[in-house]
């Protein structure tokens, strides 16, 4: 009668033991990472992102504006060496007309020579109507006398094809010289008018 209850209690003592000891095993580090997650504030990648994104554009910007700044200086050395101011002519255009004259080209010849030819669009045209002179030429010529010739072509009061022409001699001494071509409507003559201007 004794023997019966040992026996079932080894039995159960070896059956249960193997649930007891895996049930006192410790919990893997991996089953217990999400809850230690969830209490972790969350990440925003795209905020990291968007600041990396404006600090590249800043940067991209502020490259852009030393290159432009290089073009000028470098624009600005060119000029003085290709045409320094003892020998420099520069030859503008402005235009005060609408009416009685619309431009197409215009020729300009020094000293019987062709120094530039220059075609119009109908933007620059309208930009030249709107007060805009442009520097039409850019160049050098010795000291002393010389001639300026500009040819003018476009449409005339009719709408038909016009071309005039404008005559300066002028001087060239030490120092920079500026000319300006000057088209404008003549009121009375109801006719485009062509001048050349020294800027003494």
């Amino acid at each position: 009668m004794n023997c019966v209850p040992k026996i079932l209690l080894l039995l159960s003592l070896s059956v249960g033991w193997p649930l007891l000891a895996a049930a006192a095993e410790p919990v893997p580090a991996a089953t217990a990472a999400p809850a230690a997650a969830a209490d972790a504030p969350p990440t925003a990648p795209g905020q990291a992102a968007a600041a990396d994104t404006r600090s590249v554009d800043e940067e991209i910007q502020a490259l852009k504006k030393d290159v432009v700044d290089l073009n000028r200086d470098l624009f600005t050395l060119e000029e003085e060496l290709l045409f320094p101011a003892n020998t420099q002519v520069a030859v503008f255009l402005s235009m005060d007309v609408g009416e009685f004259f619309a431009l197409d080209t215009v020729q300009l010849r020094i000293d019987n020579k062709e120094v530039t030819k220059y075609l119009y669009t109908p933007r620059e045209a309208e930009a030249l109507l709107k007060g805009g002179v442009q520097r039409l030429y850019l160049g050098n010529v010795k000291l002393g006398k010389h001639e300026l010739v500009a040819l003018f072509t476009g449409k005339g009061p009719h709408g038909d094809d016009y071309s005039r022409g404008a005559r300066l001699n002028f001087e060239k001494a030490v120092g920079a010289k500026y000319l300006e071509l000057k088209i404008s409507d003549k009121q009375r003559r109801l006719q485009p008018e062509f001048e050349i201007k020294d800027w003494e």
